[in-house]
């Protein structure tokens, strides 16, 4: 499904979603990085965010334009490596202004395993779903 992370790569801001007490928690996130079906972001290790992620790893984010979505599924693991989080930060010009060192965010990825792609714009409209086990 190649299409959906397309657009992913050219739709980075989504919204990202967490689950804190069986209740949905919804921000604003911006993918920092992208390989294959694995997607990085950073936040601070104090914001709720970060809590919520600790206690379940379990996320779902969607990237939305006109009539065109994507949405996807996948679990926040906190392993990157040194390097990458360096390059994130410092590829990133909002992330320097807000931190004063790469080292006072935490970085993490998700490895996206299922997604669907919704293009309402032919007749009839696409759907198409992927799941990678």
């Amino acid at each position: 499904m190649d299409k959906a992370f397309i657009f992913l790569d050219s739709h980075r801001d989504l919204a990202f979603a967490t689950v804190e007490n069986g209740l949905p928690k919804l921000r604003v996130f911006r993918i920092m990085r992208m390989e294959g079906r694995t997607l990085w972001f950073a936040t601070s290790p104090r914001k709720e965010v970060y809590r919520q992620l600790q206690a379940n790893p379990h996320v779902e984010l969607l990237a939305m334009d006109g009539d065109k979505s994507v949405r996807a599924s996948g679990k926040a693991v906190f392993d990157v490596t040194d390097d990458v989080a360096r390059e994130i930060y410092a590829s990133n010009p909002v992330l320097p202004r807000l931190y004063a060192d790469w080292r006072d965010l935490a970085y993490f990825s998700v490895t996206v395993e299922a997604a669907d792609y919704y293009d309402l714009t032919p007749d009839p409209p696409v759907l198409e779903h992927c799941r990678w086990d």
